[in-house]
């Protein structure tokens, strides 16, 4: 199973991104500041589609959710669940590996306010794309939030209308059951729009999906 290609360390696909990846080099040279690759085995069963890298996680550490508060909530569910094993040390050097779970950002480089715009999701889409169709064992996507579930549905090409976004939504489309959760950042936690028992439901019903 051969990998997808990878953006370049240096990729110009997104101007703006590509200015912030260069401000950032200056500002915290220690820092990943680099497109920031997959994680997980390729042949897993489960897609986890999130959303970009974080200024101080995944930018940091180069590892997708590591070092923020949505890797704490993801990386303890996926756990729980028997979708991860080791220790998760908020690093790229622990001992946390996933288990059938393998994670892609719609985009893989941080962006200004942890907000991408459409045309970067939509350039980046290439690399999702070149994911999905690697990952011939995939089975079932859990989109995290609203952007992902909708980058998902475009790279499949599904119509958002005739998929609305939804926690806990399930759609079968073509070899896939997308599932989506609301975005397990600290903001959807802390004001309640996401709970640890909803985003463990959405886990379970995805693991349930894919037969593990």
């Amino acid at each position: 199973m051969n990998p997808p290609a990878e953006p370049s360390r240096d990729c110009p696909l997104c101007p703006r991104l590509m200015a912030f990846r260069h401000e950032n080099r200056n500002r915290f040279p220690d820092y990943w500041n680099a497109p920031v690759p997959c994680f997980g085995p390729l042949d897993a069963r489960i897609v986890i589609a999130g959303l970009a890298p974080g200024l101080h996680g995944a930018n940091a550490t180069g590892r997708p959710f590591t070092g923020d508060w949505a890797g704490d909530l993801l990386f303890a569910t996926l756990r729980k669940f028997g979708l991860a094993k080791g220790e998760y040390r908020e690093r790229a050097d622990d001992t946390l590996e996933l288990v059938n779970v393998r994670i892609v950002n719609s985009v893989r480089c941080v962006p200004p306010q942890n907000k991408p715009e459409p045309s970067e999701i939509a350039t980046c889409r290439r690399f999702l794309a070149a994911e999905l169709e690697a990952m011939r064992e995939a089975r079932v996507i859990l989109a995290l939030g609203k952007i992902a579930h909708d980058s998902v549905l475009k790279t499949l090409g599904a119509r958002i209308a005739a998929h609305p976004f939804g926690h806990e939504s399930e759609y079968e489309i073509g070899r896939f059951r997308l599932v989506s959760s609301y975005h397990c950042s600290r903001y959807n936690t802390n004001t309640g729009v996401l709970t640890t028992a909803m985003f463990e439901a959405a886990a379970a019903k995805a693991k349930k999906l894919a037969g593990l």
